[in-house]
């Protein structure tokens, strides 16, 4: 493998909605930015959200306020949140928005020209700006373009390893490049990691294919503290069938222009969990709603429920639903005559790096924003706060890492690490023996699943724990590589993807299995209730000799907890 060393005042990793607005900050600071991307440029994961970015323009519901978005957010993470980082949202929110439109986004309007707003679930007002139900896709177009007229180095099909880092400080990355099987190795003032969730280590899943945890491996490898790894978010609605469609995306959207979900008694069974907020209660509870039908029997023959809109005036539905019309007819259901079939699917990540109010990770000169951040949501997010959260953290860890490189003369790179890696990277390439990295990331997603999957309990996850700490040993040894080829090696790709699919996923586990209580996304049979007492505390985890993870009391100096009132609270 032929070795390649390139410069940079500031690196982005990670070509989605956040990475694409860190880099367009930082090249307005007058720094060079380089982004690179495990994908095509402009193909992430953003670009399949579908159902809208919460801010608060109050061009729906005047009464709106960035106060109602905090205590929405806050309230719906069960707490979790860091509220400083919550507050942030909430505040800027709006700005970035409107930084999308001023870049070329065309967003769905009022009658009065106005961004159009929708109900998403959870939320007190209509804040939900939306593009039909094609909003991802519609930010990822004007990113992509904002970088291009700036100018904005970008190298794409660059799978960006390990991080490097000398004196306490991050350094540079070592990167395989994809398409022509050399090592990259790319030096920078600061860096910005902006590479996504992990949905990929669960079997039913919205995610895109990249979405295996790189950013959580390297973070942890690099030794930087992650917060409440174990808070993962189950979508109430993915496809049911078939079974080559199961888990993809059925936006929120469809529950906030007025869909209904039924069992298959024709109840509409949410009555039962929330008569009050119905389908628009959040999305944990409607999750855990959905499967504990289809567990007691009420479900669909395929394993779902209905999620139906057939009761919506059809224009509705072709207007402000057209990917979900196209979605479903192509496998034969007209969702203006029908009704879906739905259930939940592995969705996104709350938890991940822990990052202050200017995205700056407990590593000097690492950022992170985005999916890969942990802090933000709490124990659950809002539909519609990832999008917004992308703009916003993505604007300010771009902003800062560019300040800080100003600052800064290139590190040294430490030699021994750069070896170490370069030569795992050589080694995976090599193997003849093993695992086939394929065959593993299939048992691990079944694992996920069924071990560590909406519902848990201290049997699944010790099994869990277990099972993938043998997993990780056993691929530490070598995964069996067939294809030898350098340029476009998917296999080698795949090995080492699944050594991060296998640390994010055990970091997951041992997470969860450590809280002993139910919140937000986190549910425990053994322990169904929240437990103030011992666990109303965030979880953080770092790299020793082993994994530490230990519990960092919430800090609540923003807004009470107990019996609060809303128009109590001091918001100077």
């Amino acid at each position: 493998m032929k070795i390649e060393t390139l410069d940079s005042d500031v690196l982005v990793i990670g070509g989605g909605g956040a990475g694409c607005r860190a880099a367009v900050e930082a090249v307005l600071q007058n720094c060079q930015v380089l982004l690179i991307s495990k994908e095509l440029f402009g193909k992430a994961h953003t670009g399949m959200a579908e159902g809208g970015y919460n801010a608060a323009l109050g061009n729906v519901d005047s009464s709106d306020s960035w106060q109602w978005h905090f205590f929405d957010t806050v309230e719906g993470g069960a707490y979790l949140n860091n509220q400083a980082l919550a507050e942030i949202l909430a505040r800027e929110a709006a700005e970035r928005v409107l930084d999308l439109e001023e870049y070329g986004a065309i967003f769905d309007r009022t009658a009065e020209g106005r961004i159009g707003q929708r109900p998403f679930g959870k939320q007190t007002y209509v804040r939900t700006c939306y593009a039909g139900d094609r909003t991802g896709h519609e930010m990822m177009v004007t990113l992509v373009e904002e970088c291009r007229k700036l100018g904005i180095q970008v190298m794409d099909e660059i799978f960006a390893y390990r991080l490097l880092t000398y004196d306490g400080s991050v350094s540079g990355v070592v990167a395989f490049d994809i398409k022509s099987g050399d090592i990259k190795v790319f030096k920078s003032r600061t860096i910005v990691l902006a590479t996504g969730g992990a949905g990929r280590i669960f079997q039913i899943t919205t995610n895109a294919q990249c979405d295996t945890g790189d950013g959580f491996a390297m973070g942890y490898h690099s030794g930087a503290e992650l917060i409440d790894m174990e808070m993962v978010q189950f979508h109430p609605t993915g496809m049911v069938s078939p079974e080559s469609c199961r888990g993809v995306l059925v936006t929120e959207a469809v529950r906030g222009e007025g869909g209904f979900l039924y069992n298959a008694m024709g109840e509409r069974f949410m009555r039962r969990y929330n008569p009050r907020m119905l389908e628009l209660a959040g999305r944990d509870e409607v999750a855990r709603s959905i499967a504990t039908e289809i567990l007691e029997g009420r479900g669909t023959p395929s394993g779902g429920v209905y999620l139906s809109v057939t009761h919506l005036p059809k224009h509705i539905v072709e207007q402000r639903l057209p990917s979900m019309l196209e979605q479903f007819e192509k496998v034969g259901v007209d969702i203006r005559e029908e009704p879906m079939q739905v259930a939940p699917t592995a969705h996104h990540f709350m938890g991940g790096l822990k990052i202050d109010q200017n995205g700056s990770t407990s590593i000097k000169g690492l950022f992170a924003a985005g999916e890969v951040a942990g802090g933000v949501h709490g124990g659950n997010r809002l539909g519609g706060n990832a999008l917004a959260d992308t703009q916003v953290f993505g604007a300010r860890a771009g902003k800062s890492a560019a300040e800080l490189a100003k600052s800064r003369n290139h590190l040294e790179v430490d030699r021994r690490q750069l070896e170490t890696h370069v030569q795992r990277i050589g080694a995976l390439g090599e193997r003849k023996e093993g695992q086939n990295p394929i065959a593993l990331r299939n048992k691990l997603r079944r694992l996920m699943w069924d071990k560590v999957g909406i519902f848990r309990n201290s049997g699944d996850l010790a099994e869990a724990v277990e099972t993938l700490a043998v997993w990780r040993h056993e691929a530490e040894k070598g995964l069996m590589i067939v294809n030898k080829s350098s340029r476009f090696n998917r296999e080698l790709v795949d090995a080492m993807e699944i050594e991060n699919m296998l640390l994010t996923s055990e970091m997951v586990a041992r997470c969860a299995l450590m809280r002993e209580e139910s919140r937000g996304a986190h549910f425990r049979r053994d322990f169904p209730k929240a437990d103030d007492t011992n666990w109303f505390a965030n979880l953080m985890l770092k790299k020793g000799e082993r994994m530490v993870i230990w519990k960092a009391p919430v800090n609540l100096t923003r807004m009470p907890r107990i019996g609060m009132k809303f128009n109590e609270v001091n918001w100077a």
